[in-house]
Parts: C-alpha cells; structure tokens; sequence
C-alpha cells in the first residue's frame, strides 16, 4: 500500500498513478452484460471503465445491439478516461419492453400514411426511449453524462437532451438528422433493402442483414462479406427478434420534425456526418448542425451509414477533442481523492 501525507492535490494524484489499477488495464471492452429492471422495460448493459470516471452513455441506432459499437471505439474512448456505457434499447437485443402489445400496427399501412402526411400509430415513440436512458443513468447512480448517439440513436439523444439538459455534458450526433420532410430521401436500393422485414428463414435473415450493411458501407472501400455475415449471426444468435426492429420503425415513421426542439438545446454540440451517407445524405447532418444553438460540424469525406475500419481514426479524431473539452478537469482530482483509503482522505492544502 502507498503511505502518505496530505501534502497536496499533485502528491494525490502521483499516489493514484502509483497505487490505483492502470486505467488501461479497465478499458478492455468484454465487459459483463448486467441487467436492470426499470419499470416496463428490462435493459441490458455493459460498462466499460472506472465507476469515478465521467460518463459517456452510447446510444445505438434502427436495429442495432450494444455488440454493434466497435470494441475499439470503446476502448479508445475509456483510454480517454471515460466509463463507456453502451446497452440494448427496449425490444432489442437482451432488452425487453414488457409493455409490447400481442399485434402490432400495420407497418406498410402506417408507412403509407406517413408519405401521405398522415399521423403514424406507434406503440411507442423516441421520446420514450430517451426516457430508458435517463432511467438506466438513474440506476447506475449517474447524475451527469456524455450523450452520444448514432443514427436513431442520435435522434434518441437529442431527446435525452431536451428531457434533461442539466444531466448532459455533452451531445455528439453522428451520422443522424433533425428528421425534417424537406431533407434529401434515402437512396432507394438502400430504402427496399431496409423495408424488408417478412424472412422467416435463418439463412434469408443473415443473407437480408449483410446484404442491408454492405449497402449502407462506402463500396469504395474493401468489405469483408464474410465479417459482415458473422456479424449478423452474432446478433441473430444473441437475440433477433423481428418485433424490435419493426416497433423502431413505426416510432421513426411516427416522429416529427424536431427543429423547434434543437432550437432549445443547451448542451455543447458536435455533430458528426459523413459525405456518402446513403440512409441520411450528408445535408442531413448539415441541417442538424444549423439547428442547435452553436453546435459544430465535422464531415467526414467518404463515411458512409456503416462503421467501417477505415474511418474509425477520424470518426475518433472528431469526437474525442469534444469529449476532452466538456470533461471538468478538476472531476480528476476529486476522483482521485476518492479512490485512496478511507483513512487517508484527510484534508490537505493546495
């Protein structure tokens, strides 16, 4: 054990470098899968880093688990001194809303009343599943985090920043969109790709779902079929049902444009697109940004809709100095303080 005296926030700090467990050695991303019961839903979640350090809550996108956040974006983001928390949205993954009704609305009905400017009937909205993390930040005892959000997830997030703006210290918004009708459609091969949600047959699901991520990925770039096919099993494995993609759909379908919301947004704000998004083309993510009261843009030449590896450095490259700049600097000390024992938090002089 390391001895000392209360000599100093620089003596802490040299203790905990010395004593504490390397921040590396808590960053490796195979954490546990915890479960937690919030009320009519049951989430399920991993976190990845040290329980003092600032919070980075990810919000994954349409039909997405937390396996879908690459394990070198989490690592690099707990190597930022970070605990990353990434889990599945109700209906999704190992998370269940129990509060699911026994038939669901009509998808091709609703789609259609939505293009013809008809209000769409959800069983639940994004609003809702912004409601989720706020309860899952409230279970861990978390009482401010970094927002980040991906596609829907960004949407989500952007919910989340409107619901609790005290609790937020920062939002990053990639790849995602203020949903206003007169942005750009998505590409049509990718939209008939994504529409298809009738395969009951395992190998037409694993065959739908490659065939649905090559597309949305920059073909300029090499893809892995093979990696993509393992990929989809891996989650068809862990859990697919087609229930919770559908009910995504339908509270996508249903929401409104958010323009009036973003305009009342406070939290510091970076918005992330890539140039050759064909889900969301890139004057989504244009849109987005001029919505939010200072918020920045990055683009990223080349991103498609799709993490791919070659991209992963300057998807980081953006949001890391973001991240680094909403993170209290003197929440370091603190946390060091906290960590020595219990007989050694004496008081101490600067």
């Amino acid at each position: 054990m390391c001895a000392w005296r209360p000599i100093g926030v620089l003596w802490i700090g040299l203790c905990a470098m010395l004593c504490a467990t390397p921040l590396w050695a808590s960053c490796a991303p195979q954490a546990a899968t915890e479960i937690v019961e919030l009320g009519e839903v049951r989430l399920a979640y991993q976190s990845v880093g040290r329980e003092q350090d600032p919070a980075v809550l990810l919000l994954m996108g349409l039909g997405g688990q937390l396996i879908d956040w690459p394990d070198e974006v989490v690592s690099a983001l707990c190597r930022q001194g970070l605990r990353v928390i990434r889990f599945d949205n109700r209906g999704i993954g190992l998370s269940l809303w129990h509060g699911q009704p026994e038939s669901l609305p009509s998808l091709e009905f609703q789609a259609l009343r939505y293009r013809l400017d008809l209000p769409v009937s959800a069983p639940y909205g994004l609003r809702d599943l912004a409601g989720d993390a706020l309860a899952l930040l409230d279970a861990l005892q978390i009482h401010k985090a970094h927002i980040l959000g991906a596609s829907m997830g960004g949407m989500v997030a952007q919910h989340v920043a409107a619901l609790a703006p005290q609790r937020v210290l920062s939002l990053t918004l990639v790849m995602s969109t203020s949903s206003d009708r007169g942005l750009p459609p998505p590409d049509e091969h990718v939209l008939r790709l994504l529409a298809r949600r009738g395969a009951t047959d395992y190998e037409q699901r694993v065959n739908q779902q490659v065939e649905l991520l090559a597309a949305l990925g920059n073909r300029q770039w090499p893809t892995d079929m093979q990696q993509l096919k393992e990929g989809a099993e891996q989650s068809l494995a862990r859990a697919g049902s087609p229930d919770g993609i559908r009910l995504q759909l339908l509270a996508l379908l249903a929401e409104a444009p958010r323009t009036e919301l973003l305009h009342r947004l406070q939290a510091p704000t970076l918005v992330v697109h890539g140039t050759a998004d064909p889900l969301l083309p890139v004057m989504h993510g244009v849109h987005l940004a001029a919505q939010v009261p200072g918020a920045q843009l990055r683009l990223i030449p080349g991103l498609a809709h799709r993490f791919q590896p070659a991209f992963a450095a300057p998807l980081l490259a953006a949001v890391l100095p973001h991240l680094r700049a909403h993170t209290q600097p003197a929440s370091l000390a603190a946390d060091w303080a906290l960590r020595l024992p219990l007989h050694s938090r004496a008081p101490f002089a600067l």
